[in-house]
């Protein structure tokens, strides 16, 4: 009985010389001042960016505290009105209008939130869009110079 034979497998970059073929490829030489500069724009760039979001979500948060508030106050105010409700009928009627108020009220409350964090999120971005944008810039000009 023979071994099975198998066809040979050869790596197809076997016989690349890779240094031949990247040897006229040169880095660009840049100076430690203008990367820690960069650096420096990048951290920035970050912290401004993490600041607004943070600003947005405390704002948010500020916001929903205050829209507490005022449900509770509300729903306080409501309930006595109801008290002094005599009839079966009436009683009913007003709850269905609360009732109503209290979910038009959420869903507004719920939009403007989102709305307050959605604002927050975009200038974030914003601010580090401009920062890659500046950074590319400045990689050209470096670029440039080198040549």
């Amino acid at each position: 009985m023979t071994a099975p034979s198998f066809p040979s497998f050869k790596f197809p970059f076997a016989d690349v010389d890779f240094t031949k073929a990247f040897g006229e490829f040169k880095m660009p030489a840049f100076g430690v001042e203008a990367l820690v500069e960069a650096q420096r724009k990048n951290v920035a760039a970050f912290t401004a960016a993490n600041q607004t979001a943070f600003e947005a979500v405390k704002s948010a948060a500020q916001r929903q505290a205050d829209m507490i508030k005022l449900a509770t106050e509300e729903f306080s105010k409501a309930a006595s009105e109801l008290m002094t409700v005599a009839s079966f009928e009436e009683k009913a009627a007003m709850q269905a209008d609360v009732a109503k108020k209290a979910y038009e009220g959420a869903v507004a409350n719920i939009r403007e939130l989102a709305d307050i964090v959605a604002k927050g999120n975009a200038e974030a971005i914003d601010l580090v869009n401009k920062r890659i944008a500046e950074a590319l810039d400045e990689m050209k000009v470096l670029v440039a110079k080198k040549h």
